[in-house]
């Protein structure tokens, strides 16, 4: 019986993930700083699509905070998401595509229960690109990446 009881509790953990995270994407479309900011964990980690940007909560806070004064952050809608839980179920990793401004990008994270509720505690927002642009790219980006690796070599 305590079998059927833990598998009968994945689907119930799942959807509270699922629940979480399109609140956490639906604050940032809604500009609610506090709603968003709420659901991370103090600790938490935002990497952006920019190689630049690896946020500690503060810092990225900070950043975000002018965005959202506006009334506009950014809006992302997840197209599809995977979800999956430690055996201890305190903790969650999940992968999602997602209908940005950017178009199509891949969100991933990692999520651990504080008090009894589910946190993000680290978020990496990548922009998709097929296999067939990357050539393209890369010489859009080439310059760049050269004197960022340059700079982080020394």
């Amino acid at each position: 019986m305590p079998i059927l009881l833990f598998s009968q509790q994945l689907p119930a953990q799942e959807k509270e993930i699922n629940t979480l995270i399109d609140a956490w994407h639906l604050a940032a479309a809604e500009a609610d700083f506090d709603s968003y900011f709420s659901k991370m964990t103090n600790d938490a980690v935002f990497i952006g699509t920019d190689p630049t940007e690896n946020w500690q909560l503060e810092a990225f806070k900070k950043f975000a905070k002018p965005f959202f004064d506006k009334g506009k952050a950014w809006s992302f809608k997840a197209l599809e998401r995977n979800v999956y839980l430690s055996s201890d179920q305190n903790s969650a990793w999940f992968d999602e595509l997602l209908d940005t401004q950017m178009k199509i990008c891949r969100g991933s994270g990692v999520l651990k229960k504080v008090n009894g509720q589910w946190k993000i505690a680290q978020y990496v927002l990548s922009i998709a690109v097929p296999n067939e642009n990357v050539d393209q790219l890369i010489q859009i980006k080439e310059n760049f990446d050269n004197k960022l690796i340059n700079s982080l070599k020394q």
